[in-house]
């Protein structure tokens, strides 16, 4: 079946800096488009950012454009969150999700989700 599991997260400062990998199996990865996504306590889920089936489509949540990269590696299946200069607002769990016909912010237009993984980003 298919599996993504994120791995990566943990407590960081303020300013500091995090990457998040996303592992999936089970499903044919290039042909999927992948996206990150958070939810904060007491808050719904969020779009972060997202990149396509290629890897050369990326698109971004206002709140973290200029701050975090994503990228994808097809051979070894894993997309990637690197993110920078995080701030306390950014303390969330974070998710992977892969969409074979959608790329965008719509949380709806992905098929598989993973576990999560928690950032914490101290003041």
């Amino acid at each position: 079946q298919v599996q993504l599991a994120e791995s990566g997260g943990g407590l960081v400062q303020a300013g500091g800096s995090l990457r998040l990998s996303c592992a999936a199996s089970g499903l044919t990865f290039r042909s999927y488009a992948m996206g990150w996504f958070r939810q904060a306590p007491g808050k719904e889920r969020d779009f972060v950012a997202a990149v396509g089936w290629s890897g050369d489509n990326t698109y971004y949540a206002g709140s973290v454009k200029g701050r975090f990269t994503i990228s994808r590696d097809n051979a070894k299946a894993t997309v990637y969150l690197q993110m920078n200069s995080l701030k306390p607002e950014d303390t969330a769990v974070y998710y992977c999700a892969a969409s074979l016909s959608y790329f965008g912010a719509r949380s709806s237009g992905y098929d598989y989700w993973g576990q999560g993984t928690q950032v914490t980003v101290s003041s």
